[in-house]
Formats: C-alpha cells, structure tokens, sequence
C-alpha cells in the first residue's frame, strides 16, 4: 500500500511548509531589534563612558585605582546617568517585544523604535517615554554598582595575585566574576523595571504603585527566591555579554591611548 503524505506535514506536492508559528516566533523575535540597538548606543556608551572618565579622574597620580567603595559610587553614578539617557529606547524595547503576546486588538503595531517613540508621544504624552524611570535607574544603580565595581575589583585582585598579567585572559576572568555578581544583584530589580515599563491599567489605575509594590506582590503571591526565578540562563545570557563588553572595551582603551595619547 502506497504511503499517504500527511496534509499536516506538507503541501499537496508533499514539501514541507514552514509553520506559521515558527514565522511568527521569528518575527517577534526580531521585532525589538532596532529598539534594542538603540538602548545600546545610548544607554551602554554613556555608562561605560562615564565610568571610565570618572575612573581615571580619581586614579591617583602615583597609579593607584580609588578604592571599592568610591569605584561604586562611579558606577551608580555612570548607571543612573545612561540609564536615564536610555529610557526612552527601553520603554519601546519592553512594548514591542511584549507587543506578539497580546491579543490582536490589543496589539500597538509599532513598525521600529523611531515609530514607537514618536506614536507614545503622540499619543499619550512625552513624559510616557520616560515612564519607570526611577525603577529603571535604580536597576542600573545595582547593576553599574556591581558590574564596573566587581570586575575592577576583579581585575585589580587578579593583577595583584601575580598569576595574570594586564591581558585579554585576565579581563575574561573578571568580567566573568563581574557576570555572577551583576545577576545576583539585578535580578530583584530587574523584575521591577520590566513589570512597571509593562503594566496595564485595571479599572483605571495602574497594575502596581511602585517598585516596591511589586516586590511585595512577587514575593507575597510567587515565593521569595522567585526574585531569583531563571537564574543559571539569565548569567548565560550576562555572562558572555560583560565578557564582551569588557573584552572590547580594555582593547578600546588601549587603542586610543595607543594611538591618540602615546605622542
């Protein structure tokens, strides 16, 4: 008996036909990628920037790095700063990879980021593009506060152990130290930049009163450690970030003082 192709596993002509899930899944995927490149290019720059201006204005003249304490005072201040440069960029980011999980008539249809930002404008406000601003900077005062500090921390220990030298080996190692300290860190806040940027309105008041609303409710209703629920792929994911980040950074530096500061 001659076997009958399924409908369901292909065309009439029996070839495969790509599921229209997996298009969408694609799609969604790729719908906040020019929202997320542009939190890079504000957000990212400005912290790593300011951090590294403020670094060498505090270095002493004789070489030695400021201590702990005032490495994450510069980082909470280069947090808050970018973090406030990159709301805007955030907000967008947040509404249009949420924007597959919606309801068809729910759905806000943004085309790219520069849509997103100018329709939220538009259409309720430009104080909106900076909504959760406080929770998002708070985040990023955790976040810089353990990232920059950790992985100078991190790199100054290795440097004075006398096993490393001041080379791509010994950034990997510390920004990987920096990656475990930053997600155990930022997790909590994380949770409540993202579910304050993504609140709805119920009966005409907002899901959540503050940052520490949420906390209460996701403690009260999820468990304590759910504030720490994803924690192995979310330092899968931060972990080889701050590698890179770091990583080009310190070869950054080194090219332009090379190259603009050795004459």
């Amino acid at each position: 008996m001659a076997a009958t192709a399924s409908p369901g596993a292909g065309g009439m002509d029996g070839k495969p036909r790509t599921s229209p899930k997996s298009v969408k899944f694609l799609f969604g995927g790729l719908a906040g990628l020019s929202a997320g490149l542009l939190r890079q290019a504000t957000y990212t720059t400005t912290r790593l920037g300011i951090y590294t201006v403020l670094f060498e204005r505090l270095t002493g003249a004789d070489g030695t790095p400021p201590g702990f304490l005032l490495k994450a005072l510069i980082g909470m201040t280069a947090g808050a700063t970018g973090a406030f440069v990159g709301t805007p960029a955030e907000v967008a980011l947040i509404r249009m990879t949420a924007d597959g999980r919606l309801p068809a008539d729910q759905r806000r249809g943004y085309k790219n980021v520069f849509n997103a930002l100018i329709r939220i404008a538009q259409e309720e406000g430009v104080p909106t593009l900076w909504r959760g601003c406080i929770p998002t900077m708070a985040r990023a005062v955790v976040v810089n506060a353990a990232q920059l500090a950790s992985y100078s921390q991190s790199k100054q220990f290795l440097l004075d152990s006398g096993y490393f030298s001041d080379n791509i080996l010994c950034h990997f190692c510390a920004s990987m130290i920096s990656g475990l300290v930053t997600t155990a860190a930022s997790m909590p806040v994380d949770i409540v930049k993202t579910r304050i940027q993504n609140m709805r309105m119920i009966d005409g008041k907002p899901e959540y009163k503050n940052g520490l609303d949420v906390l209460m409710k996701v403690v009260r209703y999820e468990g304590f450690f759910s504030l720490w629920k994803g924690f192995t792929p979310y330092y899968a994911r931060l972990g080889p970030h701050t590698v890179l980040t770091f990583i080009f950074l310190e070869q950054m530096n080194k090219a332009y003082k090379r190259l603009f500061l050795s004459g």
